[in-house]
Formats: structure tokens, C-alpha cells, sequence
């Protein structure tokens, strides 16, 4: 049924050979159409085909993007504070989640034979991510990953996730009117582009990889936690080896903390 897409080698090759940039970032709008067309060559250079192309001529600077990239103030709450805001509380946040799970044990059931991923740990990252695919953002991905890889402040760490979008348009797997949260992250579990190439998985067998459809999102999840170095069958809470490996997936303590005590309380 989980099949790894026939263009992951490819997708590797894009981020692989992501040239030495000289398009000038730029700390407002006014550099952005220059940027823009410098970027477009990169970008040719680096093999993103015509609709890729396109899609980037038609980004827009995104003042949101913007606004919440040079707000952002990290996580600084206390685990119980954090999980009161996030998930209202453990117990409630775990019962949606076991209705989920509930409604389809199976496809979970496969999931963890494959990657050793257990549906605890999915259902929180999914409840956590996009309240289960009831918001997943309403910015405009490629928009809002160009603005962030042009704007000066980390263009070295999203020009690779923007190439990655561009060519997630060209394969299809993106459409360049596709809404996702306010740094290009896209699908029920907000998939950077480049991590979506890299460990995107076709979870509902139709040929594709599609980080809008469930399926696919938590089989990409549940592939990239693999990868990362998780361990079928073994604990997750604080101090183990598969605790550490959520801090792959965000970096913030009591954002781990909250996904392991709440997995613990789902299945």
C-alpha cells in the first residue's frame, strides 16, 4: 500500500545540486522582482523545468511571511501552559484523536508494521500541526518560501526548501495556488518542500505523493521519523532515544514533551 515515490532519487539530485547563489537577497520589497529574475536563472541552472518557472514568476512578496518571521518570539511557555493553549488539555486533545484513530485502526496498524511509527505519536503530530487537517494554513506556499529564501535573514537555509517547492510544482505534487502556514510549510504536518522530496511517501497508493491527503502526510511522517532514527517498539517519553528523535521534528522541548504525553494517552 506505502509506496516510496519513483522520484525520490530525483528530488535528491534537486537539493544536491543547489548552486552557489549570487542573487541578492534583499530586508524589504524593493529588491524583489531583480531578485526574482536573478533567482529564475538559479533555479534553471539547478534543473526546475517550466512550470516551476512559471510559478515563480507569479510569486508575490509576502508581507505576512514577513511580519511573522521577524515577530517570531520561540516557545518560552510552560509545558502545562503550552499544552493548555495548544491542546486544551491531555486528556480531551487524546479522545479526538482516538476517534480518529478509531475510524481507521487499519491504516495505522499498517503504518507502524512498515516504520515502526505508532499512532500515538502521528495523531499528536497531526492534532498539534493542523488540528487534525482542519487548518493548514492560509498562505501561499510558494509565495511565502521565495520571500523567506530572498529576505537576508536566513536565505541560506530556505533557498534549498525553495528550490524544493518549485520543483514540487513541476512533478505536480504542488499546485502554485496551494495554501499552506506562514514559512512554506504544506500538508496536515506542515512538511517543509524540502523534507516533502526527500521523505515524501505515497500513503494511499494512487501513484502520487500528495502532502493534502492524510494518507500520504502521515506516512511521510511516519517515514521521516524512521529516518531520523527512530526505534519500532521501544519507549518515547523524556530521556529516550525516540524522545530525541521528535527533536527533529521541532526543536522546542515542550513541544516534544506535549506530542509524547499525549501519544501516550492514544491507542
Amino acid at each position: 500500500m506505502f509506496r516510496a515515490p519513483l522520484l525520490r532519487a530525483a528530488a535528491l539530485l534537486v537539493l544536491a545540486a543547489t548552486p552557489v547563489l549570487s542573487a541578492q537577497c534583499g530586508n524589504d520589497a524593493g529588491g524583489w522582482d531583480r531578485w526574482k529574475r536573478e533567482f529564475g536563472e538559479e533555479a534553471a541552472a539547478a534543473g526546475i523545468g517550466q512550470r516551476g518557472l512559471q510559478a515563480l514568476g507569479g510569486a508575490t512578496y509576502a508581507t505576512r511571511t514577513i511580519a511573522a518571521d521577524r515577530n517570531q518570539t520561540g516557545v518560552k511557555y510552560a509545558l502545562d501552559d503550552f499544552i493548555r493553549i495548544r491542546l486544551g488539555s491531555l486528556d480531551g486533545f487524546a479522545a479526538q484523536a482516538n476517534k480518529r484513530l478509531n475510524q481507521n485502526r487499519a491504516f495505522f496498524q499498517n503504518l507502524e508494521a512498515r516504520y515502526g511509527v505508532p499512532a500515538g505519536i502521528l495523531l499528536a503530530i497531526h492534532g498539534m500541526e493542523t488540528g487534525f487537517g482542519r487548518n493548514m494554513g492560509s498562505e501561499n506556499v510558494v509565495s511565502s518560501i521565495l520571500t523567506v529564501a530572498y529576505d537576508c535573514r536566513r536565505s541560506d537555509f530556505f533557498t534549498p526548501h525553495a528550490l524544493a517547492a518549485l520543483s514540487m510544482v513541476d512533478r505536480g505534487m504542488l499546485s502554485p495556488g496551494q495554501d499552506g502556514a506562514a514559512h512554506g510549510e504544506l500538508g496536515h504536518t506542515q512538511f517543509l518542500p524540502g523534507n516533502a522530496l526527500r521523505y515524501g511517501v505515497d500513503g494511499n497508493g494512487d501513484g502520487r505523493v500528495d502532502f493534502y491527503d492524510m494518507a500520504d502526510a502521515l506516512a511521510s511522517t511516519a517515514y521521516f521519523l524512521r529516518q531520523k532514527g527512530w526505534q519500532p517498539g521501544q519507549p518515547f517519553q523524556e530521556g529516550t532515544a525516540n524522545f530525541r528523535v521528535l527533536d527533529e521534528w521541532n526543536a522546542a522541548t515542550v513541544y516534544q514533551q506535549a506530542i509524547a504525553l499525549s501519544a501516550a494517552r492514544i491507542g
